[in-house]
């Protein structure tokens, strides 16, 4: 892992101070809240419904155990003892005192973390995919670049106010788990035709209100060259992006407004002298960076087989988690494991206090001290000895935290909703435990297969419904909670938008359609289809027949 020099430290120490004195400020009356707002956004702090929120940043959703323990203290000494994970790789706490957040902010800081740029017109925490340094197809781990970016991007005097809030994720595979066009940037570490690795560069995704797929703006960008031409895709979003309409201010639509053809034509022209700036770190930063972030020490000639001829050895439940949560190492003798936090009836993302110390001990005790923050809101132990997955299983599965969901319809994506955000129109987190628990039996989720249902609460679409193989967005119409139902919408390697079904539902309404739409995909599908498969070859024609009649 990357570990703060003298100056991350040095720069987190002082905002904590800073905001400290702007805290008292406006306790003792000596600043409004309308002076105090853009204050405590810049240190990712929300004022919502019943309390303040603060968002920690996990930058590419990286994180130690005892950075985790740490997040588990604070769920426990200053909010309700517990902390939901988000779709950003962040935490959230959401019953936060004024008083005490920069106390909060103070802790953070004595284990290399903070809440800087997870709010504001600025470039947000950097995400990544969270099997980045050990998947089996990686080209490159992308974290090293991340963490450039996190430097670079962090106070940039030029980005610190821009149009609207600025969101990158950086993969290193052809399979994508960060929903990279999705982003206002993505990038995808690639080879090109001469085996040199480098960057394809979209630009222009994005959800919320007018959800788009980003367009690839270059092929492949040489590594060398990363933060001048990224300097130049920002500039052109600087300069034109329309600041006179909040919901026209995001590079998508300067993107699509001008075209993708236009747009890359002056980042083009801008790059030419942006690369002139001596921008782009030097070898020897880069070589610092990626230091952060060497193989932990891998044992040799471990068996790469897990017992499964010996029936005594384990129960059927475990060997179900083996197959949904557990993927594939680059290393002979270990595997990655996902921790789902979406058990049935539970609230999608949260962890009590000792979940969060326990996955913190796991990852101290079978992980090199190592975990991961996943943007459909679970966590990952990243580098797990294959004989030390039966003992993880019985500590998950005492703890609440061995389902086997990965992917299935139970793995629902929702953010807080109405239960807690003032932007919200509809509840998301009782609708996502209805859903969990009328597909509650793992048999049937298992038999559905791949599933990914996606909630949000509001069109700003923190629940990702856009890119859900079933979105829900909630709406208000005419003073009651309405449900919207879309189909066929990928974050993956396949991105595609959800499409509105139809007219929408009551939150009892819309759990039975759902009922209904499996049903048409089991009676429809074909041998290994999953249901966004399915969806895209015969239409929604069969599921608007069976819904509505």
């Amino acid at each position: 892992m990357y570990r703060y020099d003298q100056y991350d430290q040095a720069i987190v120490d002082a905002r904590v101070e800073e905001f400290r004195d702007q805290t008292r400020r406006r306790l003792a009356g000596e600043l409004s809240e309308d002076q105090f707002k853009p204050l405590r956004l810049m240190n990712g702090l929300y004022l919502q419904l019943h309390a303040y929120m603060l968002r920690v940043a996990i930058p590419y959703g990286t994180l130690s155990g005892k950075q985790m323990h740490m997040l588990a203290h604070i769920a426990r000494t200053y909010d309700k003892d517990y902390g939901h994970f988000t779709t950003r790789q962040n935490l959230q706490y959401n019953w936060i005192k004024l008083a005490d957040a920069p106390d909060i902010l103070e802790k953070l800081a004595t284990v290399e973390m903070h809440a800087i740029q997870t709010s504001g017109n600025c470039i947000r925490n950097i995400s990544s995919d969270q099997y980045a340094g050990a998947a089996a197809d990686e080209i490159e781990d992308p974290r090293p670049w991340a963490e450039l970016l996190r430097q670079w991007s962090t106070f940039h005097p030029e980005f610190i106010f821009l149009p609207r809030k600025f969101k990158i994720a950086v993969i290193g595979t052809e399979e994508d788990r960060s929903a990279i066009q999705l982003h206002d940037i993505g990038l995808q570490i690639v080879r090109n035709d001469a085996g040199e690795v480098g960057f394809r560069v979209y630009v222009g995704g994005g959800m919320g209100r007018t959800p788009m797929i980003a367009p690839v703006i270059r092929d492949f960008l040489p590594k060398a060259e990363l933060i001048s031409y990224l300097e130049a895709c920002l500039r052109v979003y600087n300069r034109f992006g329309r600041r006179d309409n909040m919901y026209k201010a995001r590079i998508k639509i300067l993107v699509h407004e001008l075209g993708a053809d236009e747009y890359r034509r002056q980042v083009e022209e801008e790059f030419l002298h942006t690369r002139t700036l001596g921008l782009d770190a030097p070898q020897a930063e880069v070589d610092r960076i990626a230091a952060g972030f060497a193989p932990p020490p891998f044992e040799t000639g471990l068996s790469d087989e897990i017992n499964r001829s010996d029936p005594d050895f384990a129960p059927p439940e475990f060997w179900a988690w083996v197959d949904q949560q557990v993927a594939a190492h680059k290393a002979p003798g270990y595997a990655i494991v996902n921790i789902s936090l979406k058990p049935v009836e539970g609230i999608p993302g949260d962890a009590s206090s000792d979940q969060i110390d326990l996955m913190a001990d796991l990852a101290e005790a079978y992980s090199f001290d190592e975990l991961r923050i996943t943007h459909a809101q679970n966590v990952v132990l990243p580098h797990v000895k294959k004989a030390d997955l039966y003992a993880i299983w019985q500590k998950l599965d005492a703890a609440g935290l061995a389902s086997a969901n990965l992917d299935l319809v139970g793995d629902i994506i929702a953010c807080p909703g109405l239960d807690y955000c003032s932007l919200a129109n509809a509840r998301s987190i009782p609708l996502a435990q209805k859903i969990a628990t009328r597909f509650g039996d793992p048999a049937r989720q298992r038999d559905l297969g791949e599933l990914k249902i996606k909630i949000s609460g509001c069109i700003n679409a923190c629940g990702h419904h856009h890119a859900g193989h079933i979105g829900i967005l909630g709406v208000d119409r005419k003073g009651e909670e309405n449900y919207q139902l879309s189909f066929g919408g990928s974050g993956a390697e396949d991105a595609s938008l959800a499409k509105i079904i139809g007219p929408g539902f009551s939150e009892d309404g819309v759990v039975d359609a759902i009922e209904k739409a499996v049903n048409v995909y089991t009676a429809q599908r074909s041998d290994g289809e999953r249901f966004l498969d399915t969806y895209r070859r015969i239409g929604d024609a069969p599921f608007k027949e069976a819904i509505y009649g």
